[in-house]
């Protein structure tokens, strides 16, 4: 029963570091949110938006409900059909952090910035800017 209780105790001790890591400056946030939007997947990207968020798309920005955002950017996703994005430089603390990429969509390249800040619930998005690149 002791070394049963001991295995727990290591499992236990292990399971919280690997949970403390994941929230920790090494935990990369930017690789699911960058695999979601190389999909156009609005759905799954929008469990990363804080419940208000500001979205650029183009010229139009709006201060915008998760919902809304969602709605914004999978219309964009439907007529700008992505085929890959990349993420170029990633930056910030360890409760704030910035990502700038590169995303091919729609036979263009658009420049992608996503702020995203660090809350008792995780990593959320907070500001998404597409805009084509200045020429």
């Amino acid at each position: 029963m002791r070394t049963l209780a001991k295995i727990i105790s290591v499992f236990l001790l292990m399971a919280a570091s690997v949970g403390a890591k994941a929230q920790s400056g090494d935990y990369d946030v930017f690789i699911p949110i960058a695999k979601y939007i190389a999909r156009g997947d609005a759905e799954r990207l929008s469990a990363w938006f804080a419940d208000n968020l500001e979205v650029t798309v183009l010229t139009d920005t709006n201060d915008s409900s998760k919902n809304q955002v969602r709605q914004i950017l999978k219309a964009f996703f439907e007529s700008h059909t992505p085929r890959s994005f990349d993420i170029t430089h990633t930056a910030g603390r360890s409760n704030m952090k910035y990502a700038l990429g590169v995303l091919s969509a729609g036979g263009e390249e658009y420049n992608v910035t996503i702020f995203v800040c660090y809350s008792p619930g995780g990593y959320k998005i907070q500001q998404i800017k597409i805009d084509r690149p200045i020429r």
